[in-house]
């Protein structure tokens, strides 16, 4: 079994940075490739960004490239999203999934079933 926790979450104002963290711990922590989601009231949990277990690849959403950045700290079993240029559309619960496949594509990894791991997220607010 596999255990994923989000941390970092916060209040912005518009124009700022937050980095979140996502560790996954359990058996097979250290080979899991992991993708982050955001879900905001009343909508469909959106893709943000992925990255393989090994760092070498990593995929974002339109809405998102340029201003977030994965990356991976496979020593800490840790993933981290770099957020800047926070804009009120921006807020929302982010979370972490965690997947042991590793033959993968654009289009799969933007999918929530995807992920076989999730935790619980982390709330972003981001005020105007």
């Amino acid at each position: 079994q596999v255990h994923v926790v989000e941390s970092g979450g916060g209040l912005v104002q518009a124009g700022g940075s937050l980095r979140l963290s996502c560790i996954a711990s359990g058996r097979t922590s250290g080979s899991l490739a992991m993708g982050w989601f955001r879900q905001a009231p009343g909508k469909e949990r959106e893709f943000l960004a992925y990255i393989t277990w090994n760092g070498r690849s990593t995929y974002y959403a339109d809405s998102v490239k340029g201003r977030f950045t994965i990356f991976r700290e496979n020593a800490k079993n840790t993933v981290s999203l770099q957020m800047v240029s926070l804009k009120p559309e921006d807020t929302a619960v982010y979370l972490c999934g965690a997947t042991p496949r590793a033959q993968h594509t654009r289009v799969t990894v933007s999918t929530i079933s995807w992920y076989d791991y999730w935790g619980q997220g982390t709330q972003v607010a981001v005020s105007s």
